[in-house]
């Protein structure tokens, strides 16, 4: 799906405003953060889900700020790999519950930043 609105946004079908609205109606957690580490975006679902850290008050500052040791150090480790070429890893996997890290790059390749995107699997 993101790969697609990146593709709709590089045609310039779609601005900057409606590709906000379409991130606010996903009922999915994403926070983008760019290559400091800064929280830049949070979708309405992410900030429900991090409300115990801040929710929305966690824009501008660091992802580390709410991240402890281990999860900064595994943050760091895949974001030296999307420095290489990767493009998306599983962070993390707790009862059923994981965390991505995808890579956002820009028309040339450069690597602007990354979003975490959440997935809750419900067994049938």
């Amino acid at each position: 799906m993101f790969l697609l609105i990146a593709e709709v946004m590089r045609r310039k079908l779609m601005d900057g405003q409606v590709c906000e609205c379409l991130l606010n109606s996903l009922m999915e957690p994403i926070v983008f953060v760019d290559a400091e580490h800064i929280i830049r975006y949070m979708n309405p679902a992410a900030c429900v889900q991090l409300q115990k850290y801040g929710g929305g008050e966690l824009v501008g500052n660091s992802l580390f700020d709410y991240h402890n040791p281990a999860s900064c150090r595994t943050i760091r480790m895949v974001w030296a790999r999307m420095q290489e070429g990767l493009e998306e890893e599983c962070i993390s996997n707790k009862d059923g519950k994981y965390t991505y890290m995808r890579a956002v790059r820009d028309e040339r390749g450069e690597l602007l930043g990354y979003y975490e995107r959440y997935e809750k699997i419900v067994p049938h």
